[in-house]
């Protein structure tokens, strides 16, 4: 069965790159196929993977409402699953998927029913499935992505940035969404380190602290100049402290499950 990673946060805290590197250090670790899901609208997986994409499942959700559009002798549901079989990514060791734009006005529900189904089956192709979710969780929420076996709460080094995280906690609860084990990952910290005053705030949330990622001019110089990032060495801080979080948080998990 799939073991399911997710990556949640507010938009800018850097989720996005901790999934590519997630996605990076399970290839690296050769534990079975990854199928890479960005499930944010505002999708730039691709980017930090160094992958071009073509269409994504918004499209392809957009395209099939139209029964006029329907190739003849294919049915909705057929020709969803071909679809998606054709937006699949492959990367190097990996496959991306990417949901793009949420749906426009009137009813999807057909459509989400059947790529819902499509993209289970999909997933459980693969050993591992790495989730980059948009902040409001709404992809779990619609249920349109499987039960998750760990999610990450990605914030920013401030006490508004934990705040957010907190959301991410109470949303799964209010939702009662199928997430199994939650922990709390501080990116972009400064050299100074945390102050003793945000290590007692987030323990007054009583999320599981990870472990914090430091802020790497790296990470900015390879985005500007269009380098995918996981083309960082793998001595880069960043990669470094965020690996460390993964040998000592996703590892034993997974090892264990194996």
């Amino acid at each position: 069965m799939v073991y399911v990673i997710a990556l949640a946060g507010k938009g800018g805290t850097g989720k996005t790159t901790l999934a590519g590197f997630t996605i990076d250090y399970l290839v690296e670790k050769k534990l079975g196929p990854v199928l890479a899901v960005d499930a944010d609208p505002n999708s730039n997986l691709n980017n930090v993977l160094g992958l071009d994409v073509e269409f994504t499942l918004g499209q392809i959700r957009e395209e099939v409402r139209d029964d006029e559009k329907l190739p003849a002798g294919m049915t909705k549901a057929d020709y969803l699953n071909f679809m998606v079989q054709q937006a699949i990514v492959e990367g190097n060791g990996y496959d991306l998927l990417v949901m793009g734009r949420p749906e426009g006005l009137g009813c999807y529900c057909f459509v989400n029913g059947v790529l819902r189904e499509v993209t289970d089956k999909l997933s459980d192709s693969y050993s591992f499935l790495v989730v980059d979710n948009e902040a409001g969780l709404e992809h779990l929420s619609r249920r349109t992505t499987k039960k998750v076996d760990l999610m990450f709460a990605v914030s920013e080094c401030s006490k508004r940035g934990i705040d957010a995280a907190y959301r991410v906690k109470t949303l799964i609860e209010e939702l009662k969404l199928d997430v199994k084990e939650l922990f709390l990952i501080v990116n972009r910290v400064p050299k100074e380190g945390m102050s003793e005053e945000l290590l007692e705030y987030i323990k007054s949330y009583n999320i599981p602290f990870a472990g914090f990622v430091p802020l790497d001019n790296g990470i900015y110089e390879y985005d500007n100049a269009g380098i995918p990032l996981l083309n960082l060495p793998k001595d880069n801080a960043a990669v470094k402290a965020y690996r460390d979080i993964l040998d000592k948080i996703l590892l034993p998990r997974i090892t264990t499950k194996k």
